[in-house]
């Protein structure tokens, strides 16, 4: 994303203009309320990665323009990034530069921080690296009170943790969540509080069900969803991710979730019955009465098997980082379901990005 294209002045200009294209685009499925989430105007990223650039006895920080992918636009402050990551652009990159075993073959920084404070930044190397590089690094850990992880071709070093915990604040409930290094967490914190919060709204009533879950990640719904069912069963391939979750559920006192470590379409296929599989030897499947499935797959969308499974459900909810996938299952979602709530969160200010959730109910024969 090109600096010179973050304008706080037009904020409101953009998100208007998103709305009025998801309202076009999903006209033939819903026209009520359209539900506009705003994100703050600046600083509003929580994690971000740069390329490294060396110019003589120089390296910094640098992005590059799609248009002009050759070209590195050097970066001293990054505005959508948290303020945690521009003070460590400030100071961080000053003392790596003073130090030659730090600064030698330096390819990329990544920065992972979070609303309470804590900052994760991961060095990339194309070189080795070796004892007299950890003695460097750690005393730059220590003096800027933040994580460091040294990577290099099949090398991961971790100085002291490779996660940070977050907390975030939900209809007044403060929740606590581990996020692991180079595994995904939501960017936009502020907008995340602001998702979860919407679909907890949106899953109410429910006790006396349970709620299927794919695509749960390291928690970040299920933990707060978790409430409003009588249990939840979730699904996630990412072994990081499944342990992650399992250390948010205790961490927030939920003890009504299981989750196993599956695709959407072996899970389909269990739930079919069409082959047992061995890690859900545990799981009675015919125990559970799902009223709700909640699914927030990658930018592809849900696969043809995956449409079907969630056709049973009798509410769906949807959250979708990609509209145009999104829109090619609403095309088979809604010949048994129809649009009940669209909301419009702006995970990603001053891009075409637009995330969407979207809660579908069953059409009553």
């Amino acid at each position: 994303m090109p600096l010179p294209q973050v304008t706080p002045t037009r904020y409101s200009q953009l998100l208007d203009e998103k709305a009025a294209r998801i309202q076009r685009q999903f006209g033939e499925f819903f026209s009520g309320d359209l539900q506009v989430f705003d994100s703050p105007k600046l600083h509003f990223r929580m994690r971000a990665e740069f390329r490294v650039w060396h110019q003589g006895d120089e390296c910094y920080c640098v992005m590059f323009d799609p248009e002009q992918p050759r070209t590195p636009i050097r970066v001293d402050e990054f505005p959508t990034g948290s303020k945690l990551i521009n003070d460590l652009l400030n100071t961080l990159l000053p003392a790596i530069n003073q130090n030659p075993v730090l600064k030698h073959k330096l390819f990329q920084l990544e920065f992972l921080t979070t609303l309470s404070g804590e900052a994760l930044v991961t060095l990339i190397y194309h070189r080795p690296l070796d004892e007299a590089w950890q003695q460097q690094a750690e005393p730059l850990q220590v003096n800027h009170d933040i994580g460091i992880i040294g990577r290099s071709r099949k090398q991961k070093l971790v100085l002291s943790t490779d996660y940070v915990t977050e907390q975030l604040s939900i209809d007044g409930k403060n929740y606590s969540f581990q996020q692991v290094e180079s595994s995904f967490t939501q960017p936009n914190a502020s907008i995340n509080e602001k998702m979860l919060s919407w679909a907890l709204a949106n899953t109410q009533n429910n006790h006396s069900t349970d709620l299927l879950e794919l695509y749960c990640g390291n928690g970040n719904f299920t933990t707060v969803l978790a409430q409003n069912f009588k249990r939840v069963l979730a699904t996630e391939i990412s072994k990081t991710s499944v342990r992650s979750a399992q250390h948010n559920f205790a961490a927030n006192d939920v003890d009504n979730v299981s989750v196993v470590r599956m695709s959407s379409e072996d899970f389909t296929s269990a739930l079919n019955g069409e082959r047992p599989f061995r890690r859900l030897k545990d799981i009675d499947l015919t125990s559970y009465q799902f009223s709700t499935i909640l699914v927030d797959p990658p930018r592809a969308g849900l696969d043809a098997n995956t449409e079907k499974l969630v056709a049973r459900f009798d509410s769906i909810l949807y959250i979708s980082c990609n509209p145009n996938t999104l829109f090619n299952n609403l095309q088979s979602i809604c010949q048994t379901h129809r649009v009940d709530k669209f909301a419009l969160f702006d995970q990603f200010p001053y891009t075409d990005h637009i995330e969407c959730g979207v809660l579908l109910k069953k059409v009553q024969a």
